[in-house]
């Protein structure tokens, strides 16, 4: 399956690129940029890889799908002229500005028949299969709180204008895992330390979930004391995973991907198991390996026509409703209630 990328910034050069250059059954086919810095980094990492100037060209030099990896507010026109020429399309988060426009693209991309879906690689990440094979097996309980956090400390920069602002950047991926795990949204809360669009730098949003699991989510890029990734509250206990983030990011940052990192792919060493608490005592918990890997693969079976893209494209929309509910909330200073409509 050829698999071209769009955009070889950050997301691109490190999210996408290796594991496209690394997936069993895909040929990286090329990455479209007109930047010519861009297009000799891409020389340089990725020898005999072609650039092209357009997704026309990347299409007709044979491409049959598309990865898009470019600021936010080009998600929508680059998925749209990539399914109007036939090429099925992963899209990096956040996969649209609103939910409206989410469910343009979706919309489109089911008339021209065209395979879409959302790039939401951390519903593999290893510390979310732990808590899904914690909840898989009952030894939470009836679970009442989900507690998931994003948080960082960084005095020197501001969160970047690409990603749409940190509660669609951060807030794409906490929102999808929570509805992942506890199904669709019934009321939203939310507070914003500013609500005008692209400036905030803190959020916490409430989720009432139609299950009945209350999701505290929270995003902050300054907080000099990063509270637990997760705290998993249920009737039989609680699961607590106190380090920030898992390894796959920062392996691929290292310049690695899943060939090169070998045995080192998706393993969190034993310091960093999350603890399930039943009282004062704490068990460790081993951490499933993650597997980012496994989402080109899958998209590329999905493509011949093998199974089901990893991430259904409409749950892109259902997560945007929720960040649209979140902005509208923080600027009312109230519950927003969301219909069952398009959930």
């Amino acid at each position: 399956m050829k698999i071209g990328l769009v955009g070889f910034g950050f997301g691109g050069k490190y999210f996408h690129a290796p594991l496209l250059a690394a997936a069993p059954g895909v040929q990286f086919a090329g990455v479209v940029t007109k930047s010519p810095e861009r297009q000799a980094e891409v020389a340089e990492l990725y020898p005999g890889v072609p650039t092209f100037g357009s997704l026309s060209e990347l299409k007709a030099a044979g491409a049959q799908a598309v990865a898009i990896s470019t600021p936010a507010p080009t998600h929508v026109p680059l998925m749209l002229e990539a399914i109007e020429l036939g090429l099925a399309v992963a899209c990096d988060k956040p996969f649209a500005l609103d939910a409206a426009a989410a469910r343009s693209v979706v919309e489109a991309a089911e008339k021209a028949g065209v395979k879409l879906t959302a790039y939401q690689n951390r519903r593999w990440d290893a510390d979310l299969l732990t808590v899904k094979k914690l909840l898989e097996a009952g030894e939470l309980g009836e679970v009442f709180r989900f507690e998931s956090r994003f948080e960082r400390f960084d005095t020197e920069s501001a969160p970047p204008a690409a990603g749409g602002g940190i509660l669609r950047d951060f807030g794409s991926h906490l929102v999808d895992q929570a509805l992942y795990l506890f199904g669709p949204a019934a009321t939203v809360y939310a507070e914003l330390d500013a609500v005008e669009e692209g400036q905030d730098s803190r959020f916490f949003i409430a989720v009432r979930h139609h299950s009945g699991v209350l999701s505290h989510l929270i995003g902050n890029w300054v907080e000099g004391a990063p509270g637990p990734r997760y705290r998993v509250s249920g009737s039989k206990g609680s699961f607590v995973l106190n380090k920030p983030m898992e390894g796959q990011e920062a392996l691929l940052i290292e310049g690695l991907n899943p060939a090169t990192a070998a045995e080192r792919w998706g393993v969190e060493r034993e310091e960093n198991y999350g603890r399930l608490y039943r009282g004062d005592e704490g068990t460790a918990v081993p951490t499933e390996r993650g597997s980012w890997d496994t989402y080109y693969p899958a998209f590329a079976a999905a493509v011949r026509g093998d199974g089901e893209v990893p991430v259904d494209p409409r749950d892109a929309i259902a997560s945007m409703r929720v960040l649209d509910a979140a902005r509208r909330s923080a600027t009312i200073g109230q519950v927003v209630s969301l219909s069952d409509d398009d959930q």
